[in-house]
């Protein structure tokens, strides 16, 4: 008898937006409404998107010093970095964004048949919805766990188009193939053996989140997603290509996340920062709306099987710097994140140690 999937998170039931846009382009639902301190674009510097440091994933394969150098002062000081030479076929892209694209434009009565249910969050819809009253973000979702294929719920996958299913196997195999080189590279960084982090994540867990931003008739009153940190070990995103609207949080301010012509945006998650003992932190982002524009994103998530355990790695703790972080259950850490609305790093509190 085949073990049954397990589930996420639940997360409760609310409109569509892509629909909402279609029926009445002007109407902003007060639900989607953000105060201007919530919105804050008075730190914002836009000048610092061409700091962000740009990775070739074929020299850091290599084991090129200067390369891994770059890895450790971007996953230091920026928690972000874009991947270049990745070896993601530029046709398979192609096929990715055109399925997902062809999908987001069915009727609504065709999506929804694959709508997420009342317990999880695999399927068609939103996730992290936890009360009546919470603000929402502009944006639909398709969420599909692709490894390990007992996790997968394939009545959530799309039948339309013809052989979407193919592709998205295709796809999230190979970035996961580019996470897996990520990690070793990182357990090099850390100061480990460069096996250890992939040991860790036998079992990979990754997850395809495709993000669907309508436009906005006033896209300074609402966002497209929450600010949040990611709870897994990284996340790979491909990005739409003409329209920006990734922004992350650095020293206090916001900078948004220009799209690099074929590279994948890469950000440490919560798991990394607690391995590291905080030297790494998962950094706060945030999706904003465009005016006259649709984005549509990919973001791939990879983290360790829910019994790993995840504490700061011995060797990150000294004199000078105390442990930070007490142990937790992987799976369990993660689903206690899926069950509160994004709310900046807030969650990574239930893992820090309070002195």
């Amino acid at each position: 008898m085949e073990e049954e999937s397990p589930s996420l998170a639940p997360s409760l039931p609310v409109p569509n937006v892509q629909e909402m846009v279609k029926n009445n382009q002007l109407q902003i639902p007060e639900r989607y409404i953000r105060s201007p301190q919530e919105i804050e674009k008075v730190n914002y510097l836009p000048h610092l998107s061409s700091d962000i440091p740009i990775i070739d994933l074929t020299l850091l394969s290599n084991g090129d010093t200067e390369e891994l150098s770059k890895l450790d002062i971007a996953c230091k000081e920026w928690g972000f970095f874009q991947i270049v030479n990745h070896g993601v076929q530029k046709e398979l892209v192609q096929r990715m964004k055109d399925a997902t694209t062809e999908f987001f434009e069915l009727p609504i009565e065709e999506k929804e048949k694959y709508a997420m249910t009342s317990n999880d969050i695999q399927g068609y819809g939103h996730a992290y919805v936890v009360s009546e009253d919470q603000i929402l973000d502009w944006s639909d979702a398709l969420i599909l766990v692709t490894n390990p294929t007992w996790y997968r719920k394939l009545q959530f996958w799309p039948k339309t188009p013809i052989g979407f299913k193919e592709i998205i196997e295709e796809y999230a195999n190979d970035v996961k193939r580019v996470g897996e080189e990520i990690l070793s590279s990182l357990s090099l960084v850390i100061g480990l053996q460069k096996h250890v982090l992939l040991g860790l994540h036998e079992e990979l867990l990754e997850a395809i989140r495709v993000n669907y931003y309508p436009p906005c008739s006033t896209p300074e009153k609402v966002l497209g997603l929450s600010p949040h940190s990611d709870s897994g070990t990284i996340t790979l995103l491909m990005q739409h290509d003409d329209a920006s609207g990734l922004e992350i949080r650095h020293k206090g301010c916001w900078v948004p996340v220009t799209p690099t012509s074929e590279a994948l945006v890469v950000n440490v998650g919560d798991a990394i920062e607690i391995w590291s003992n905080g030297k790494y932190k998962s950094v706060e982002h945030r999706a904003v709306t465009n005016k006259n524009k649709r984005r549509i994103s990919w973001a791939c998530f990879l983290a360790p099987p829910d019994d790993v355990e995840v504490e700061p790695f011995d060797h990150m703790i000294d004199a000078q710097h105390p442990k930070l972080y007490q142990k937790v259950r992987f799976g369990d850490y993660m689903r206690q994140s899926m069950k509160r609305k994004m709310e900046g790093k807030a969650h990574i509190e239930v893992a820090m140690i309070n002195e």
